[in-house]
Formats: C-alpha cells, sequence, structure tokens
C-alpha cells in the first residue's frame, strides 16, 4: 500500500483521516500545518499527500506550490481537504497543482475508495 502524508489542523480529523488509511493498509505520517508538511514531504517523499486547505504557517494552496518547486517532490499527487467547496476554491486547489479536491465532511469508506482511486490514476494502487 501507499505512504500517504497527511496535513491536517484539525487533531481530531487527523486521527480519523489517519486511523482510516490504516485501516485501509496504508503508512501514514502526520504534520499539522502546511509548513511542517512541507518540511515532511521534502524528508520523506510519500506516495500521496492529503491536506487541508487552510492551515497555520503555511496554507494548503501554499505548501502544494512549493512543493511543486522541489525536484523531488514534484511528482507527488496532492489531494486538498476543505470544508468549502466554491468553484473558485476548488479552481485554486488545481491550479496550485492538486490532482483532486475532496470535501469534509466525508465518510470514512468514501475516503478510501476516493484514495484507492486516486492512487490508481497515478499508477501507485
Amino acid at each position: 500500500m501507499a505512504h500517504i502524508l497527511v496535513a491536517e489542523d484539525e487533531r481530531d480529523i487527523r486521527e480519523l483521516i489517519n486511523f482510516t488509511l490504516m485501516f485501509a493498509g496504508h503508512q501514514v505520517t502526520q504534520a499539522a500545518n502546511g509548513a511542517e508538511a512541507l518540511e515532511l514531504a521534502l524528508q520523506i517523499k510519500p506516495d500521496l499527500v492529503m491536506m487541508d486547505v487552510r492551515m497555520p504557517k503555511m496554507t494548503g494552496y501554499e505548501a502544494c506550490r512549493q512543493m511543486k518547486l522541489h525536484d523531488e517532490t514534484r511528482q507527488i499527487p496532492v489531494v486538498f481537504l476543505s470544508a468549502k467547496g466554491q468553484d473558485e476554491e476548488v479552481q485554486t486547489g488545481l491550479e496550485a497543482g492538486a490532482v483532486a479536491y475532496i470535501l469534509k465532511p466525508f465518510a470514512p469508506e468514501d475516503l478510501t475508495r476516493r484514495i484507492a482511486e486516486i492512487l490508481s490514476q497515478n499508477g501507485l494502487s
């Protein structure tokens, strides 16, 4: 299975995602903000990054744009998590380099299915 970096500033949501992905057989590394996510992505080079849009220190958008500037993290698929699903938010996320956008709240089985689809589309299943 995949190594997934989860960046989410709300601990309860981060723990739910962590549990859901680990239950599905993935290895998970957690980050509490965008700056930590960027630092960890450069260190561990995960197969996929799931990032909340609004986080302290660096937004998900900023962290994603920074990842796309580094050769070692440029190809890593990024999935944004957000409670806001307005078209312009989704567009901003895709322009920053994300491959998908998952709206909160989500059911754990829906998250597992979407992540499996995204990994498959990126040749990582």
